[in-house]
């Protein structure tokens, strides 16, 4: 094969093994590498690139966790099968693609907001009466940055707040989103594409009357999957079909044929298995909505709290035939009480949007879109994430560890190396909701995972990442001897 040469670059912010693997994965999708190649082993290349054996370590479990090369044991990393109906070098890639034909204008759209002060004293909160049972980590989140957030807008910009907000949401937020998912997702999007909502429900509630409005009235779910996202659009109305969840995502095979219909799907960190679509399953799935004229439906709750690696790209960014509609949200990289989520529409569904838009109301809260506004222009919530992973992989080890300690032959952890909770199967007699209660008396917080999803009734979700860091083996210590 072609040698692979890296122009390092350390100034760029980029870590040296993400480098590696950008360039690597675009030689894969210009096909300048073949399909069932070998690459170097991770020794040689490590030689040939002067870095350590670690660093080309990372960069190929990134790849192969995406599916753009597999290893086979005692032999070495391949390069994978991606032939599908789409011309690979047709995608667009971050290196010639320039983010929204329409210039970033942030002067435009948050011209009389001033720059934040770099330097500040952290907000303490005071000690209240704790009525939530829960034990928390104030320290998750940077309320004092926020604080000084929502201050400007009230002493500012008061007059803002004394008319409604845009039913799409507002201007000002949806730029940042816009800019924030191309960047740290690689999601294409204008900020007119974008609709805000007060969380995921309000976000389906729209999704649902534009896809009835379109004559799609069917709606494939995961199986397992969420099912207060099933619940809903039940009961908007839709034909539901179950779709089995496999190793490496849904079964594209088992979703309908012949008709136009909608499938939602977790394609980065499916709930709740942890599953990864890798990238030639999620091209076949792009090519089954283009064949069937239907729509994809991908939600990225989660995706940017992965603890190895860098996250898994979107879906979305894979689109060439506008088929995909992008959902996020805010509540578990900012704090749960805000209630802030969003959609990406395919063009087609955004004009439909704002044939409409003019029958709903906001209900999102307007001086909360605005000063997210600025905590995203300002870079908090970028550093905030960044945090968050860090300290996030911290707790997830310190808790898996305390498990093997404290009751290695009683709870199975599942780990799938991301998001805010741990799916853990307890052998005992005790049901999983007494479990459940007795967790709670000592501040911990899990749910039988019944609850969520609609299969393995003996399992419960471990909402491991509120606890305090030093308090998570103690408090493992003594649900273990409750639990005994």
């Amino acid at each position: 094969m072609k040698p692979i040469i890296l122009d390092k670059n350390r100034d760029n912010g980029e870590f040296i093994y993400i480098q590696i693997y950008e360039a690597i994965k675009n030689e894969i999708v210009a096909k300048t590498i073949s399909e069932g190649e070998r690459l170097p082993s991770l020794r040689k290349l490590a030689k040939d690139l002067d870095l350590s054996v670690t660093t080309i370590e990372l960069a190929y479990k990134q790849l192969a966790i995406e599916g753009y090369i597999k290893s086979l044991p005692h032999s070495g990393y391949y390069v994978s099968h991606l032939k599908v109906a789409l011309d690979l070098e047709e995608l667009p890639s971050n290196k010639n693609h320039k983010l929204n034909p329409l210039p970033y204008n942030q002067a435009k759209v948050l011209r009389e907001f001033d720059r934040l002060p770099r330097k500040f004293e952290r907000a303490l909160l005071p000690g209240k009466q704790v009525i939530n049972p829960y034990i928390y980590d104030v320290e998750c989140f940077d309320f004092g940055k926020w604080k000084k957030c929502m201050a400007k807008i009230f002493s500012s910009y008061p007059d803002r707040l004394l008319y409604e907000s845009d039913p799409q949401g507002e201007a000002a937020l949806r730029e940042e989103i816009a800019h924030y998912v191309y960047n740290h997702r690689g999601v294409f999007a204008q900020p007119d594409e974008i609709v805000i909502g007060a969380g995921t429900q309000q976000i389906t509630s729209h999704l649902s009357r534009i896809l009835l409005k379109m004559n799609i009235n069917l709606v494939s779910l995961e199986e397992p999957g969420y099912l207060p996202v099933q619940r809903m659009f039940h009961d908007a109305g839709f034909q539901i079909k179950h779709i089995p969840v496999a190793e490496d995502g849904i079964e594209i095979a088992q979703l309908p044929a012949n008709i136009s219909s909608a499938v939602y799907v977790s394609p980065s960190n499916q709930f709740p298995t942890g599953s990864i679509m890798p990238v030639a399953r999620r091209f076949e799935l792009l090519e089954w909505a283009k064949r069937n004229h239907s729509f994809i439906i991908e939600d990225d709750y989660d995706s940017e709290l992965r603890y190895f690696g860098k996250p898994v790209p979107a879906l979305q960014g894979l689109d060439l035939n506008q088929s995909v509609v992008y959902l996020g949200s805010f509540s578990s990289t900012l704090f749960p009480a805000i209630k802030i989520a969003y959609m990406v529409m395919p063009k087609p569904m955004a004009e439909l949007f704002q044939s409409m838009k003019s029958e709903y109301t906001q209900t999102c809260s307007k001086s909360e879109q605005l000063a997210l506004a600025i905590f995203m222009r300002d870079g908090h919530y970028k550093v905030g994430i960044r945090k968050l992973r860090a300290l996030y992989a911290k707790k997830l080890e310190k808790t898996l560890d305390s498990f093997k300690k404290f009751c290695p032959d009683s709870v199975l952890p599942v780990d799938t190396k991301s998001g805010l909770s741990l799916i853990i199967r307890v052998k005992s007699n005790k049901k999983a909701p007494e479990l459940c209660q007795e967790a709670k008396s000592i501040g911990l917080q899990m749910i039988p995972i019944s609850q969520i999803t609609d299969q393995d009734t003996s399992a419960l979700s471990f909402y491991y990442s509120q606890l305090p860091l030093d308090n998570i083996e103690h408090l493992i210590k003594k649900l273990s001897e409750l639990w005994a």
